[in-house]
């Protein structure tokens, strides 16, 4: 091979910084490389990034791979002990350009091919300019990263650090250069994006900045926000919610379980009773919004009475797309020292919470095929596209890459059908699809 490859795994955050990897590792030379970023949520994701890590090198003998993200961050000397990788650097330095070039050469030690530092003694999110996102059709923006709050299940602030912020003005600007490249819609993401601005001057809220943005950025068409946490959600954003247009009415909510006991054990923020009024709070100002959430099964101690307040938090909350995790334990966590379920226990309850989840979405998809009607989407491929509330619908003909008009027409197994009405006028393709 030549030039850069990246794989990506993990969330939309990851999906950015592999942009700003890429971009850092072609300035800096690199070339015949393999990029790899790597998600710690789970042992299942840091066992999937292994398996792509010895595939790539069958299938790039001579290459050079190079591991980061938040599973090389916590992990860092499992991964240099794979004979595969020539490199693992650290989180904070995987967007910069002098990391490529100061990589080690092959055939190092393994502790000659660590370049990772302490997280934690991190202070700064520095802003991260790129043109666009390869095969993308939306754009995603980092505002945030760290978490400064300890859940008992979560490795990832020690992956990540503290949060911080990335200042208003850089992620304006990232915003407006994305848009001039085509971009009609962005997506802002962080680790802990409802804690945005409390490291900043005058501690701007996240509404403040979506505000910001939408106000600065009059030509962006629509903007969404990644997952977040619904406790910490200001009355600028609620405000944004109910009157915004080009907020589009879909937020992924990081609910994690149903039973108030098991999020207090969990060392959540909220009870059961904030997430369902919250739900209904946001219905209320703006009918038709969606929600996604994710759901962890089988956490330690989860009776199976408990294990039924996750399964009916989906109806009582409305969700509509729903991610579901069987709990891993992860190495220093709280949740790792208490009382575990047998393994065939957490993987048949995930299993039954995906089939709660499943029946969800159709009757999600049922309502809105009954409804019908026209709808602005943002295609991706294939005639895929998303409506404003997220929900996926597929119309032949629809031009990728760009905004069009869609008249749902019906709904197949996991996404609604529909025709192409027109393409929206003055439209242009995203920098990511100029070619495809």
């Amino acid at each position: 091979m030549s030039g850069v490859r990246v794989l990506t795994f993990g969330c939309r955050l990851n999906t950015f910084e592999s942009e700003t990897m890429r971009s850092a590792a072609e300035i800096a030379g690199l070339n015949n490389a393999v990029l790899v970023n790597t998600c710690a949520v789970t042992a299942d994701a840091v066992r999937q990034a292994r398996q792509a890590i010895r595939r790539a090198r069958r299938d790039n003998p001579h290459a050079r791979i190079v591991v980061s993200g938040c599973a090389a961050q916590t992990e860092p000397e499992s991964f240099a002990g794979m004979a595969e990788v020539d490199a693992v650097i650290g989180n904070d330095a995987k967007g910069r350009v002098s990391t490529y070039r100061g990589l080690p050469d092959f055939g190092v030690s393994e502790s000659e091919k660590i370049r990772v530092n302490d997280i934690m003694a991190v202070r700064e999110t520095a802003p991260q300019m790129i043109d666009a996102v390869e095969g993308h059709a939306r754009a995603f923006v980092q505002v945030q990263n760290g978490c400064d709050h300890r859940c008992t299940f979560c490795v990832i602030p020690f992956g990540r650090g503290n949060s911080r912020s990335v200042p208003m003005g850089a992620v304006v600007g990232q915003i407006a250069r994305l848009v001039d490249n085509g971009y009609h819609e962005v997506v802002i993401t962080g680790v802990d994006a409802t804690s945005y601005g409390a490291d900043l001057p005058g501690k701007p809220s996240l509404g403040t900045l979506a505000a910001t943005i939408l106000r600065q950025v009059p030509d962006l068409r629509r903007l969404r926000l990644s997952s977040i946490d619904q406790i910490e959600v200001d009355d600028q954003l609620m405000d944004l919610i109910a009157n915004e247009p080009r907020f589009m009415p879909h937020l992924h909510l990081s609910l994690q379980h149903g039973d108030d006991l098991i999020l207090k054990r969990m060392k959540r923020r909220h009870g059961r009773d904030d997430a369902i009024r919250f739900c209904e709070t946001v219905r209320s100002l703006r009918p038709g919004f969606a929600f996604g959430a994710d759901l962890i099964a089988g956490f330690p101690t989860e009776t199976e009475e408990m294990f039924a307040r996750s399964l009916d938090i989906i109806d009582a909350c409305g969700i509509a797309f729903t991610h579901v995790f069987p709990y891993s334990p992860r190495e220093g966590t709280p949740a790792a020292r208490m009382p575990q379920l047998d393994r065939s226990l957490i993987k048949a309850r995930a299993a039954r919470l995906r089939e709660k989840a499943a029946q969800a979405q159709d009757a999600h998809l049922a309502r809105m095929a009954q409804e019908g009607g026209t709808h602005a989407v943002l295609v991706e491929f294939s005639g895929k596209a998303r409506t404003e509330n997220f929900t996926p619908v597929v119309a032949q003909d629809a031009p990728r890459g760009q905004m069009a008009l869609i008249r749902v027409t019906g709904r197949d197994t996991n996404h609604l059908t529909g025709d192409l009405v027109e393409q929206a006028a003055d439209d242009t393709r995203p920098a990511a699809f100029a070619t495809g």
